[in-house]
């Protein structure tokens, strides 16, 4: 079995190595799938009249799928050999079905904590109405 690799060192890595952007299409499937893959039954990630009763245009993304597209961008950056501890998420405005997330990060620390490498990556996502997510999500490296 092979071990497990990165695409750089800790060492290598330096404070302000930007992450290549992404863009994830949001869409109606994907909203619906995450909410019920998070367990979240609320209306306004699955039911757009419903979502619509209570002011919004349309159904909306919940904080957890986008918990998880933020910790997959991090996650596919840094390869199978970092490992994320924490993540720090706050939301803006929502996504809705038929808009585009677009992440972006940025490497904004890193100190040696015993034999690990901790890396802390500052996430945003955006979208045609503003930002949506702001995180930090720390990783650690060997």
């Amino acid at each position: 079995m092979t071990e497990p690799s990165v695409p750089f060192t800790f060492e290598s890595l330096q404070c302000g190595t930007e992450l290549p952007p992404q863009t994830i299409a949001v869409s109606t499937s994907a909203i619906v799938a995450g909410a019920i893959a998070s367990g979240d039954f609320e209306l306004v990630h699955h039911d757009k009249k419903a979502a619509q009763e209570r002011g919004t245009p349309d159904i909306f993304m919940n904080i957890l799928t986008t918990n998880g597209y933020l910790q997959r961008y991090v996650s596919d950056w840094v390869g199978s050999a970092g490992r994320i501890r924490s993540v720090q998420i706050r939301l803006g405005v929502p996504t809705y079905a038929g808009d585009a997330l677009k992440l972006s990060g940025v490497v904004r620390n890193k100190q040696r904590v015993g034999s690990e490498g901790l890396v802390e990556i500052v996430v945003t996502g955006t979208n045609s109405l503003g930002t949506h997510a702001a995180a930090t999500v720390r990783v650690a490296l060997p």
